[in-house]
């Protein structure tokens, strides 16, 4: 791996009452390539739709046991 570059902005009003200093990491190419390649890999052709599919799918199923509880919990009899 490859070691982050950074770089540092020091910013000074001409009052001199109010200074500002920014700091920023960027990360190494190699790095955002990956995650890049991975996101493509995840989100496209057959195995995104398979991937949206299941996630619709647990999103379903999560939204049904959540409704299912609350409605047990609010019109429960006493």
């Amino acid at each position: 791996m490859q070691p982050q570059e950074s770089h540092v902005h020091y910013s000074r009003w001409e009052d001199g009452s109010r200074d500002g200093v920014s700091l920023g990491a960027v990360s190494s190419t190699e790095e955002a390539s990956r995650c890049r390649r991975i996101s493509q890999r995840l989100c496209t052709g057959k195995l995104g739709i398979a991937m949206k599919v299941l996630g619709g799918v647990a999103l379903f199923w999560i939204i049904f046991i959540l409704g299912y509880l609350t409605g047990y919990y609010v019109h429960k009899c006493k």
